[in-house]
């Protein structure tokens, strides 16, 4: 063999190497070919600059809920459960669950309800308690459980947003874009479990509106907000609040007070994803890219309040380096806005009009 061909193998192995791995090695993916609609014109505003920082002491908020006492009870990256009082005073960490906990409510037995993403659907008793509730339903185990709200009559909805893809794994279930997620009803007297609803595209957030008739609830990887009815003529059918927003959408909380749904989107649309949506071979081959290499969120967050109609009534948004990093719950409390974070520090606040 000549020195030539020699030093064209030598080139031409290692390319081939890794052309055959981006384009054959196993992903486990079995993405689903779809369309995404065209981002929306949304005018940039910069109404979340400068939000004042609680306690930048503490890493990834993810959620935030208020106890009786009117304390802030938030879940942390390192699984502890925590409250303080906003206006100032000590963190009193009131539980650890073991896991990592995302989103959280009270119910009106007093306990705390938490979705915890390693660990399955979790309460604390008002002495700390921790107590797992459920693991699984009709065979198929929590993968991601992900969000929680009760209703007035204690019955704890919460979501499941994959069924195949856990907390480490999520990027890949919106690659993927398959129906995995679910909503889940835990009814505390029987200790049961029920399926809500099914074939849900990333089933994160969920809120109850007024007189518990319904449940909102976001798909992250579709970019928009369902809306599953549990009471009148509609009870069972699940139709359209939001559709077509301008990011991935994470939670969504009720507020009385101003009679929204408050939506916390922790990115911006990406072009290229939304490029790729008809396309599943080319998301597998985005899937064995190192992590580096993919598509990146920008630090772009939104915090958008909409009316029960579906219109919009606020948009705040932040961008560049002091904006919130993944925002990913915005809760109005005492004409405040609170901002959690996926892997961020502390609380953000800003005040509203």
């Amino acid at each position: 063999m000549t020195r030539r061909r020699i030093a064209l193998l030598a080139v031409l192995l290692p390319v081939a190497t890794c052309s055959g791995y981006f384009l054959l090695w196993p992903t486990g993916l079995d993405p689903e070919e779809w369309q995404a609609p065209e981002a929306p014109d949304w005018p940039d505003n910069q109404r979340l600059a400068g939000a004042e920082v609680l306690r930048p002491e503490l890493i990834g908020p993810e959620a935030i809920a208020f106890d009786p006492s009117g304390r802030l009870v938030t879940g942390l990256l390192d699984g502890r459960v925590v409250a303080f009082d906003p206006a100032g005073g000590p963190v009193e960490e009131i539980a650890r669950t073991g896991g990592r906990p995302l989103g959280m409510a009270y119910g009106p037995d007093g306990r705390l309800y938490i979705a915890d993403a390693r660990r399955g659907l979790v309460a604390v008793s008002p002495a700390g308690e921790v107590e797992v509730l459920a693991t699984e339903h009709g065979g198929r185990p929590f993968r991601f459980p992900d969000d929680v709200a009760v209703a007035a009559d204690g019955t704890v909805y919460f979501t499941d947003a994959s069924d195949r893809f856990g907390l480490d794994d999520y990027v890949l279930d919106i690659l993927e874009h398959r129906p995995r997620g679910r909503v889940l009803a835990y009814h505390p007297d029987r200790r049961e479990v029920e399926l809500v609803a099914d074939q849900l595209y990333f089933a994160n957030g969920i809120a109850l509106g007024p007189d518990d008739a319904y449940l909102v609830v976001v798909e992250t990887s579709s970019y928009r907000l369902r809306r599953v009815w549990l009471a009148g003529e509609r009870r069972g059918q699940i139709d359209s609040l939001v559709d077509n927003l301008p990011g991935f959408p994470d939670n969504v909380r009720w507020s009385p007070e101003r009679r929204v749904f408050w939506v916390a989107i922790g990115a911006p649309r990406d072009a290229t994803v939304d490029r790729l949506a008809p396309h599943p071979s080319l998301r597998k081959v985005v899937a064995r890219l190192p992590e580096a290499l993919r598509p990146q969120a920008k630090r772009h967050p939104f915090a958008l309040a909409f009316r029960e109609d579906g219109s919009l009534a606020e948009d705040l948004q932040a961008s560049g380096e002091g904006a919130r990093d993944m925002l990913s719950c915005a809760t109005e409390h005492g004409g405040a806005l609170y901002l959690g974070s996926f892997r961020d520090r502390g609380v953000g606040r800003v005040a509203l009009p």
